[in-house]
């Protein structure tokens, strides 16, 4: 989808260098029709979350100025604070958007996981513009614990265009933050190398301010500079251009003035210079204008433009960039403002609530609505407006994004222009343009959902003609095994669009002309990505202490607590009913030897369990069962977490490894005996405890279709949860339990459309909260933005 047939496209008259005028013309062409770029945002149901909480997430696609259209797959990796992938989560696409969850492990440490969103094809483009947020995770401690960690002052300049140029009126930007990107006042003064002040250095929001000075050549200028504290910093400024040119855009309302003054051998040799305009990768306005006329002021109407980033561009005769410069365009019609109307007021204990939101007549939108305790820790510096129209398009962090969209006054524009001024890059490397060289395409556009799929090696091109089909038995969570037969096509591959699945499904497979392919090996789902390097770091500053934190942090606990209470009462039950020799303790004199006689934990009877069969692994088979017992799947990076260190793993009591027991079929194990921290039968004494896995032997073995087949576990997309949220209207045992939910309603999956422009929501009160926070964000079928905050009190 392009925004070809949306701009107003300003082609004034060009002289000189036609070839290159139209090399550049029809590159751009390609770029804007074959590389435009997607970009993410992912909006969560709050803004931090305590151990053992769910975070849950929709995510939003775009392109250019709408809606992602080609985009199938949403790829997101969790990682803790080291970088370690918690989680490679794989989300389908619908209607531009993807939802699901991810769940803070009871006993994670750390106090933020990060979250990187994209798609295949966003990974062919700078990763810098890939979706990062940290996400701030807090323990019972923190809220009252203190900031220990110094802040870091530093400071930036950022002459406009690009360069400071002795002799011609140049407009320095500055910036000045902390290591986490928060602003920071600064005063101070601009000084040359001979001591003399020239300028003030002054705030004018958040840090980041300009001044004007016309430099001399050989000359080294200084900014010196006190911080909030008092401390003194000497920070100089970028070295003096002896020849060049001066760029200067001042916004005024609907127009950009353009100021471009050359430093004396520019303005005498005569030569042209090309100014283009570019949005979303379009040529939206090109201007050529001769030196030798002196000075150039030109005026660029935008009023036409879509909202966005306008980056301007001067390049000589020869189309090498001179100046480069970044403008913001607002013109509203990006955005829609959905209503939302309180129908039932509940804010007493587990009462019942009914709000009804309403678009257009004209409008297609897909909302996510979230309902909060209002009294937590909220976050509302940056939204879905913000992100998919600002940020995702700029390098760097933008404090406090979404106050740039908050009002149409002329000084928040101006602000605006500072971000503009200080965040400018380059989106074109202008030599290949000139060239017509394009970017190197790795990764296809995900045209097609994640289906099973294959493709099979080992053997000779010449061996897949009349290969026949693969025949595949399918055993999936909560099912019977199924058979699966797919055509082997001519390039070794096989596909069925229509075989889409969530979780992990474990394949056996053999082959219908089994002789032709005896020594051939199978690859699944190559199309499904894996996790690229994970170059992030945290940016999350430290924890102020607030009482939304506090009172987040206190409900949070007493919920865990009660969880805990609720699991305890369970394990109680099933101890005392244990009174005389079981089936387990059967199986425990049967199996187990020497020191795995004993011990201290947990025993799992797989023979007598008639819910064993339905899981994928092992490692999904304990998940729940052990407390404190951390396991995170996701394919070859299962990890294994037990009161800080890693239990040690035996099959059929030899030591061994998670690759190889996750490659053992749960139909096969017989017995499963957890042992709590130390075991002292594992290498080192083995601090994180140890599983030891048996195997069936003799009359306990049982048949299985596929048996004695070629196996593997094969990942599709990710399970996705719903969101529950109780009826206390109705009888449920799980009502019984005390209430303090702090995300007391989440709907990722509100569509609306002409014929049904409202939709009314029912939720209920938990036991505690007297107020909400009710946040809508969403997109429309042409591309327009929502962000609504309401409180009900």
């Amino acid at each position: 989808m392009r925004i070809n047939c949306c701009l107003i496209v300003w082609i004034f008259l060009i002289q000189g260098s036609y070839a290159n005028a139209q090399n550049i013309d029809s590159t751009l062409s390609v770029y804007a029709g074959k590389y435009s770029q997607e970009r993410m945002y992912l909006h969560f149901d709050k803004s931090s979350y305590a151990t053992g909480e769910t975070i849950w997430f929709k995510a939003y696609l775009m392109e250019d100025i709408y809606p992602a259209g080609a985009a199938k797959t949403v790829y997101l990796d969790w990682t803790d604070e080291k970088g370690k992938i918690v989680l490679h989560g794989a989300y389908p696409v619908i209607n531009s958007a993807a939802n699901g969850q991810f769940e803070i492990p009871t006993d994670y440490t750390g106090k933020s996981v990060h979250v990187r969103g994209y798609t295949k094809w966003m990974l062919n483009f700078d990763t810098a513009f890939l979706y990062n947020k940290d996400v701030r995770v807090l323990s019972s401690t923190s809220a009252s614990s203190k900031n220990d960690k110094t802040v870091i002052p530093s400071l930036q300049f950022f002459p406009e265009g690009g360069d400071a140029v002795a002799g011609i009126s140049n407009k320095i930007a500055f910036k000045a933050n902390d290591q986490w990107g928060r602003p920071i006042k600064l005063k101070g003064t601009i000084t040359d190398s001979k001591g003399k002040t020239l300028s003030p250095l002054r705030n004018l929001h958040d840090g980041m301010g300009y001044f004007l000075l016309v430099p001399e050549a050989n000359t080294t200028y200084t900014a010196k500079w006190k911080d909030e504290k008092g401390t003194d910093h000497i920070t100089p400024l970028p070295a003096i251009k002896q020849s060049g040119i001066s760029m200067q855009v001042t916004v005024t309302g609907t127009k950009r003035i353009l100021n471009i003054n050359f430093t004396p051998d520019l303005a005498q040799g005569s030569s042209d210079i090309h100014i283009v305009g570019t949005m979303y990768q379009n040529k939206v306005f090109e201007i050529t204008e001769n030196t030798n006329k002196g000075p150039v002021q030109k005026s660029i109407p935008t009023q036409n433009l879509p909202t966005g980033i306008l980056t301007v561009t001067v390049l000589d005769d020869k189309w090498k960039p001179l100046a480069e410069r970044i403008t913001y365009v607002n013109n509203y019609e990006s955005v829609f403002q959905p209503l939302m109307e309180v129908k039932q007021y509940g804010l007493s204990k587990r009462a019942k609530n009914q709000i009804q939101i309403s678009i257009p007549d004209s409008l297609q939108a897909s909302l996510s609505i979230s309902v909060t305790d209002e009294n937590i820790d909220t976050d509302s510096s940056n939204n879905i407006i913000s992100h998919l129209l600002l940020t995702s398009q700029l390098r760097g962090q933008v404090f406090n994004s979404a106050y740039y969209f908050s009002n149409d006054d002329d000084s928040v524009a101006q602000h605006l222009d500072l971000v503009m001024l200080t965040h400018g890059w380059r989106r074109f490397n202008w030599e290949d343009v000139v060239k017509g060289k394009f970017p190197k395409i790795s990764y296809p556009r995900d045209s097609s959902y994640l289906s099973l799929s294959g493709k099979i090696f080992g053997v000779l091109p010449s061996q897949f003609r009349g290969a026949g089909n693969i025949i595949m038995f399918v055993k999936q969570k909560d099912s019977a095994s199924k058979t699966v037969l797919m055509p082997i096509l001519p390039d070794g591959t096989f596909n069925d669009p229509e075989k889409i699945f969530y979780d992990t499904i474990r394949v056996y497979y053999t082959f219908s002309k089994n002789s032709v392919l005896s020594d051939a090996s199978v690859q699944f789902m190559d199309n499904r990505m894996s996790p690229p390097a994970n170059t992030a770091g945290s940016t999350l500053f430290p924890l102020i202490d607030t009482a939304g934190n506090y009172r987040h942090s206190l409900l949070a606990s007493e919920a865990n607590r009660i969880r805990d209470m609720v699991a305890g009462k369970v394990l109680e039950e099933v101890v005392v009913k244990a009174k005389t020799k079981s089936p387990i303790q059967v199986l425990d004199e049967k199996y187990t030897s020497g020191l795995f006689t004993s011990g201290d934990g947990y025993q799992f009877d797989l023979l007598h369990d008639p819910f064993s069969g339905s899981a994928m692994n092992i490692f999904t088979y304990l998940q729940g069962k052990v407390a404190g017992l951390q396991i995170s799947t996701s394919g070859a990076n299962t990890s294994l977490q037990w009161r800080g260190s890693t239990p040690a793993l035996f099959l059929d009591e030899m030591p061994t490894d998670v690759s190889l027991i996750s490659t053992v079929n749960v139909s096969d194990v017989a017995y499963i005996k957890v042992f709590r921290p130390p075991f002292i039968g594992a290498f080192g004494g083995g601090s994180g405890g140890a599983i030891a896995i048996y195997t069936r032997r003799g009359g306990d073995v049982k048949p299985v279709p596929g048996k004695g087949l070629s196996n593997n576990i094969v990942y599709g997309y990710t399970g996705v949860r719903q969101f529950y949220s109780p009826n206390y209207g109705t009888f449920d045992r799980r009502n019984e339990e005390k209430d303090f939910r702090t995300t007391i309603y989440w709907n990722p999956n509100v569509i609306l459309y002409p014929g049904k422009r409202q939709a009314t929501l029912t939720f209920y009160n938990n036991d505690v909260s007297d107020f909400f926070r009710v946040v809508i964000e969403g997109m429309t079928s042409d591309g327009r933005l929502a962000h609504v905050e309401q409180l009900i009190e």
